[in-house]
């Protein structure tokens, strides 16, 4: 694996976008049977009191906007951090990240 000047951080950015990709999904809606489970002290008897808690939280639509529009912010972060870190690192040289990265962020609406 090449790189490494800020110990592959730029990977988790990916658990991070797939994180913020579940908020927006879920964003709501009914939790699963699964999800429910989950929470093992929360019995019916919890439920019907905190009927709420059977749903997702909800945001506002004005803050699932801001999620939606982090994905790209995030991606492109992304992206840069590899480029500097192999560049940095010495696995391309000055030309080499210049078309790299310009390669990755022209290819960056594929991967969202």
């Amino acid at each position: 694996m090449s790189g490494g000047q800020w110990d592959y951080i730029q990977y988790r950015f990916t658990d991070i976008t797939e994180d913020v990709k579940s908020l927006i999904d879920k964003n709501g809606k009914p939790k699963t049977e699964r999800e429910l489970k989950e929470d093992r002290w929360k019995d019916d008897e919890y439920y019907e009191k905190y009927p709420e808690e059977k749903f997702h939280y909800k945001y506002p639509d004005e803050v699932i906007e801001e999620f939606k529009k982090s994905l790209d912010i995030i991606k492109k972060a992304q992206i840069y951090i590899q480029r500097i870190d192999w560049l940095l690192s010495g696995d391309d040289g000055e030309e080499t990240f210049l078309t790299r990265l310009k390669e990755d962020l022209d290819g960056m609406g594929n991967n969202i």
